[in-house]
């Protein structure tokens, strides 16, 4: 519901004024409403105030996506460059040429941070949480180490503040900055990756008591993404020669606080900007501190040489895919979900450009055809969040029953039932600020608002 950002220069220096746009929430979006208790936006707010998604990226594409941007966020890859894709496939935009045409590159500040925590923490102050655990949550490391951060969450508060924490590492780490903004380069990452060598690699995906690193060797490349499946070799991997293929898929299963066996295994994609550098950059200090001993490291990449993990793996990823694609085909029927099904061809591209550049009065009458159904199935949706009016009668009762099955359907635990159940735990809280019973209230008679007209 907000997009803030600030273009500087490779200095970090500020260029011009910041962006910080509010986008309008459609009626068929049932918000979160803890989120909302966190950036205190209401979707109220965001109809007085803010534009359509379609107006946004006109914005964007014309002021921000401008040739040479490396777009930068802590925390942005893996989360709000999904949001961006997705807003971009819903309203007939190429869903990733934003991020790399014209000499664009992105890249991710939250790994940096990781990666210098865990290697070259000298100069930095390093946050913990209540339970005495690394973190590397933004708005600890601005806390901890005395910079402004007024307003955490809000999104250009967020963004001055990334800012900040960016120019930290590079004066007090000038190396270690330059080398993993070099490394944003997917060329550069598979080129460490495929030498053939153990290197060091810092991950959500591992444990904060090591600081979210270790030393992987790759296994062998993905069948179906642009990377490797790489091994932790903190792990003796004679312990998983012998399993079978349904033992490794319950290995492999991500879990939360489970105590069984978990494989050591996971995928490296070249184009997520990961934080990797060769094992030379792991000195003696940092190997004591992250508990990351060479000649284990070296004795275990020996025995994975030694055991042949891969044929078996790679029918595990193959069954663990299935399942994932199975369980998400039920969570997300919708065509909005459809994004990952195929890349758009480049007929359909052009005449999407003709669907985003029609007025509401020309989409009244637009006739297009689209080889790719889903861009068939989403044009009545784009008419209906960003030009309402331009709608046909029949396209507005088809939209209303579009809005009824998305958010009643279920019953009990459709999407406006299990809002309105979570707005009632909430308001059943003894902590709540004025502020907070306020939101709730608002978000109560926003959530009655959009609730979908029973003829």
């Amino acid at each position: 519901m907000q997009f803030a950002g600030q273009r500087t220069d490779m200095d970090l220096k500020p260029i011009g004024e910041p962006h910080n746009i509010l986008i309008r929430l459609s009626d068929d979006v049932v918000p979160e409403p803890d989120a909302i208790l966190i950036t205190g936006i209401t979707p109220q707010q965001t109809i007085a105030e803010g534009i359509t998604e379609a107006e946004f990226l006109k914005i964007f594409h014309t002021e921000v996506a401008v040739p040479g941007t490396i777009f930068v966020g802590f925390n942005t890859v893996r989360f709000d460059d999904e949001f961006m894709r997705f807003m971009h496939y819903r309203n007939f935009y190429d869903p990733y040429e934003w991020q790399y045409t014209d000499n664009k590159t992105r890249w991710d500040l939250l790994d940096v941070v990781r990666m210098t925590r865990a290697l070259r923490p000298e100069g930095i102050e390093w946050p913990v949480d209540a339970k005495g655990n690394p973190s590397n949550r933004l708005e600890m490391l601005t806390k901890v180490n005395n910079i402004s951060h007024v307003g955490a969450h809000d999104a250009l508060s967020d963004v001055n503040a990334s800012i900040d924490v960016a120019r930290l590492i590079r004066d007090k780490q000038p190396k270690m900055f330059e080398y993993l903004l070099k490394m944003r380069d997917k060329k550069a990452v598979a080129e460490l990756a495929e030498a053939g060598q153990p290197f060091i690699y810092c991950s959500g995906k591992y444990p904060s008591e090591f600081e979210k690193t270790t030393a992987v060797a790759v296994l062998t490349k993905h069948p179906k993404r642009q990377g490797v499946l790489v091994y932790d070799l903190r792990h003796d991997p004679s312990t998983f020669a012998d399993m079978s293929v349904a033992e490794l898929v319950a290995a492999w299963r991500w879990r939360r606080d489970d105590p069984g066996v978990r494989l050591p295994v996971k995928t490296l994609q070249y184009n997520r900007c990961p934080a990797v550098a060769p094992l030379v950059v792991l000195d003696d200090a940092s190997a004591d501190r992250l508990q990351l001993s060479k000649d284990v490291i070296q004795a275990n990449y020996t025995k994975l040489k030694e055991v042949n993990l891969v044929p078996k793996l790679l029918e595990a990823l193959e069954q663990l895919d299935k399942q994932q694609q199975t369980a998400f085909l039920q969570d997300e029927l919708e065509v909005d979900a459809r994004l990952y099904d195929a890349f758009i061809g480049d007929g359909d591209k052009q005449t999407s450009r003709s669907v985003r550049t029609a007025g509401m009065e020309e989409l009244k009458h637009l006739e297009v055809k689209f080889k790719d159904d889903r861009l068939t199935a989403l044009l009545p949706l784009y008419k209906a969040r960003n030009y309402p009016r331009s709608l046909t009668d029949e396209e507005r009762m088809n939209w209303e029953q579009f809005r009824t099955r998305k958010l009643l359907g279920g019953k009990q635990n459709s999407r406006l039932a299990k809002f309105f159940d979570r707005l009632g735990e909430l308001a059943a809280r003894t902590d709540l600020s004025e502020k907070d019973q306020y939101l709730l209230e608002e978000l109560q008679l926003y959530g009655q608002s959009i609730m979908p007209i029973d003829d």
